[in-house]
């Protein structure tokens, strides 16, 4: 599978990206994903972490549910191998996954997935069918799949944190687009590449995939002071959005 940041090869983009505070996720994104799946419910037992990078949103499963195992799967032998180093936990199996296929997993076995910051790191549309309808596979009938991104449309806003594409700059579906994401200690942000997917673009994948009852979330901070600043811009402007679909 091809991606536009070097995850695999890069070892120094792996670090940055762990070193990155992922607050605004922590306080934002993952809560409405966790909501949107049912984790922490009796239900959801298996929880698939597709695209897991250095593991942070795979402890924090665990964190938020008693029971659930997780099948933390990357492309990038450096992000698994954080993961492991950093966030061992006995309810997370870190699975290191080629051209994106699951075949460590059969089919309707895993209760929810999701892809945190995947498709944006996607460079070939069909690429992205094959990721929704690999995941649509292993999901057993009735479950859900949440993709969360940077939101389409706020790019260009300077968050707490990080910044996705250019001020003013209208861009393509697919086209390449600059992410900056902050570094501990004020020092220079760690620049990344992405690629721009528009919101008709999740739902095009999803439903070909085969995904039904489609919804977008686009949440807010609630909470002005848990965000460095006197008026973050995530009270006013949604920084990601979290697309979801079930398995019929």
């Amino acid at each position: 599978m091809t991606t536009s940041t070097h995850w695999q090869k890069t070892a120094s983009v792996a670090d940055g990206f762990d070193a990155y505070d992922d607050l605004p996720e922590r306080l934002i994104g993952y809560p409405a994903v966790f909501r949107a799946l049912g984790i922490g419910t009796p239900a959801v037992r298996t929880v698939l972490d597709y695209g897991c990078g250095p593991g942070k949103v795979a402890t924090r499963i665990t964190e938020a549910s008693e029971h659930a195992r997780v099948v933390a799967a990357d492309i990038s032998p450096r992000m698994l191998e954080i993961a492991r180093t950093h966030r061992p936990h006995p309810r997370v199996d870190y699975q290191q996954i080629d051209s994106g296929k699951l075949t460590l997993l059969a089919d309707d076995s895993i209760d929810a997935a999701m892809s945190c910051y995947v498709f944006i790191n996607v460079a070939e549309l069909p690429l992205l069918h094959e990721i929704a309808a690999e995941i649509h596979r292993v999901l057993r009938p009735g479950a859900r799949y949440a993709v969360l991104d940077t939101n389409p449309a706020t790019t260009g806003i300077r968050f707490s944190t990080f910044r996705s594409g250019e001020p003013g700059r209208d861009y393509a579906a697919g086209e390449r687009r600059q992410v900056l994401l902050d570094q501990p200690g004020g020092g220079e942000p760690l620049e990344l590449i992405d690629h721009y997917w528009p919101r008709h673009t999740y739902l095009d994948v999803l439903t070909g995939a085969g995904f039904t009852g489609l919804t977008v979330e686009e949440p807010l901070l609630t909470d002005p002071s848990a965000l460095p600043g006197t008026a973050p811009a995530e009270t006013a402007h949604p920084p990601f959005h979290i697309v979801t679909g079930v398995k019929q």
